[in-house]
């Protein structure tokens, strides 16, 4: 990290532009009006064959003088607080592990739960008195709620219209909703297992290898797929193209913004190349591979529905094919750079 911090510091001149403050850009355009002006009455008494020289000059000096004084303020040269953080986070996450109490997360959330929401709700005249006696009224309210909630548990008397407002303002709490996940894209030259060998190049030994083990470990006995490869070959299978996972937009409860996976295996995506998602996949308990905590990037290679038209309620198990990779020194931080390394496995 130290290393590419002082790598960016070096070549931070390029990004002054983009980082701009409206003041400092005030000056720069104020400065390049005066040179411009400038310029102008020097030119009138200059050659009309020597003009274009004397604006390409201009025009290299306006711009030196443009970074020049963006230079000179504090906020143009990324002299903020965020950047001065990063030179800490190498050390804190080699002795803490994960660095929450840097998080923005909860200023951002109070910044909307009760400033901005206050602020709506106000008359705009003199809203900052009405968002704190609002928000105090709120936080109040909460607090006097969960203590009758305590006491009534506590098994304390309490009177009927306290128990009634309790079990009104208990009740109207909605859930919070919860979306799944959808597959996608159904291929229709696909079958069977045999056509997904042949679709996907991956042997029938492979398949037989993977899902016998997956059926074995995560299904029940009585609905576990068959381990006769005659019989698990002739199962009714989907080939899909496609899952959207639903993830939770940052600082809401309910809403979701839709990220999706595509494995598309060898056919072109948009009429550009085949495209394999990469993903994070749950390996094992938080505990293993180090900085990790139990997951593991993997390749998307296939997401088939496998039917078992054996079992009474005509089963669907939906299966995701994956190339896993292996985190190297067991997900321990490497020396070298900080990181954590990953190769793929040998048997992949």
């Amino acid at each position: 990290m130290e290393d590419y911090l002082d790598q960016f510091h070096r070549m931070k001149d390029i990004f002054f532009e983009f980082r701009v403050t409206k003041r400092t850009q005030a000056k720069v355009d104020k400065q390049r009006k005066e040179i411009r002006h400038q310029r102008a009455l020097i030119r009138e008494r200059v050659a009309p064959s020597q003009q274009r020289l004397m604006r390409e000059d201009d025009r290299d000096e306006e711009d030196e003088l443009r970074m020049d004084i963006m230079m000179i303020h504090g906020k143009s040269h990324f002299n903020f607080i965020k950047m001065h953080l990063l030179s800490h986070f190498c050390d804190h996450i080699r002795q803490f592990g994960n660095i929450p109490m840097y998080s923005t997360e909860i200023g951002e959330l109070a910044q909307k739960t009760q400033i901005k929401k206050g602020w709506r709700q106000s008359n705009k005249n003199d809203a900052v008195r009405q968002i704190m006696h609002s928000y105090g009224r709120q936080h109040a309210i909460r607090m006097r709620l969960w203590n009758l909630q305590s006491v009534k548990h506590r098994g304390a008397d309490l009177s009927p219209d306290v128990l009634q407002h309790l079990d009104r303002t208990t009740s109207t709490v909605s859930p919070p909703v919860i979306c799944k996940r959808i597959l996608k894209g159904c291929r229709g030259d696909v079958s069977n297992i045999v056509d997904f060998s042949r679709i996907s190049g991956v042997s029938l030994e492979i398949i037989y290898r993977e899902l016998i083990p997956y059926s074995r470990h995560n299904l029940p006995i009585d609905h576990g797929l068959p381990e006769d490869h005659a019989t698990l070959r002739s199962l009714p299978i989907e080939l899909l193209t496609q899952l959207a996972v639903p993830v939770l937009t940052f600082q809401e409860a309910d809403v979701y913004e839709i990220h999706h996976a595509r494995p598309t295996g060898t056919l072109h995506f948009r009429k550009q190349g085949s495209r394999n998602d990469w993903v994070w996949v749950q390996a094992g308990t938080e505990e293993i591979y180090g900085a990790l905590r139990g997951r593991l990037p993997a390749k998307l290679v296939a997401l088939l529905k496998i039917r078992d038209p054996r079992s009474e309620d005509d089963t669907v198990r939906r299966v995701a094919g994956v190339q896993l990779l292996t985190a190297v020194n067991s997900g321990g931080l490497s020396d070298l750079h900080g990181l954590v390394t990953v190769q793929m496995r040998q048997d992949t």
